[in-house]
């Protein structure tokens, strides 16, 4: 393969790269915690889109519960987020991990 191939090539890449990266706006993923008390959805592109929580978890006596599990589905959430994001890119680069990409 030539250098103007291989420039071809990576040029390529790089736009199917940038059209992937515009679609993770698209991808949405979902987690729950607390038995379903607790539920946030987000997208590949680690935006969370909307938390939604159980009135029967809100006890004013005990805010840490709900606290920590917000932030368990949360976590939850932007874990699949970044699953979804790996898979989409990663079908395009073949599974090289490049800095800063992902």
């Amino acid at each position: 393969m030539n250098m103007q191939q291989m420039m071809k090539q990576a040029q390529k890449m790089q736009k199917q790269l940038a059209d992937a990266q515009d679609k993770l706006g698209d991808i949405e993923v979902s987690a729950s915690a607390g038995g379903g008390m607790v539920k946030v959805t987000g997208t590949a592109d680690m935006s969370i889109t909307s938390i939604t929580i159980d009135p029967e978890a809100l006890d004013p006596e005990d805010v840490d519960i709900l606290q920590d599990t917000i932030l368990a589905a949360v976590n939850d959430c932007l874990a699949s987020a970044q699953n979804a994001a790996n898979q989409q890119l990663g079908a395009i680069t073949g599974g090289m991990n490049i800095p800063g990409l992902f």
